[in-house]
């Protein structure tokens, strides 16, 4: 089963480069993205429970990734939250756990940020 991630990055070029790190390791889909918040919420409310993993930056072209976070945790059938973002200080990291978020990466942590995902890839694809 693939997972199906949502990203959330104002920067092309990022996702560019996540979307095919996410091919590369196999098991994860990008379904959908966005460069705003305004854009991802729109997203989530028109494909509630569509996703499995939302990867979301905190500083976008408009508005901010702590309001989509609040966003995705609304959504009943969402997902895993992961932020992946360049200002992951640990004052901020902690107020985004407290948003809901399930991990918190800085942009320089990008061999957790990968570990994090494989390791719910295979609790994801285990089976019983």
């Amino acid at each position: 089963m693939e997972l199906r991630v949502f990203l959330v990055e104002d920067l092309q070029r990022m996702r560019s480069l996540l979307a095919d790190l996410f091919s590369s390791m196999g098991g994860l889909k990008v379904v959908g993205s966005s460069s705003t918040e305004a854009e991802a919420k729109l997203w989530l409310e028109e494909h509630g429970g569509e996703w499995d993993v939302a990867v979301i930056d905190l500083v976008l072209d408009q508005g901010a990734g702590m309001e989509v976070i609040r966003r995705c945790k609304a959504d009943p059938g969402g997902g895993k939250i992961v932020v992946f973002s360049s200002y992951a200080t640990p004052g901020v990291r902690q107020h985004c756990l407290d948003l809901g978020a399930d991990a918190v990466f800085d942009k320089s942590e990008t061999a957790g940020f990968i570990s994090w995902f494989s390791e719910l890839n295979d609790r994801e694809n285990s089976g019983p």
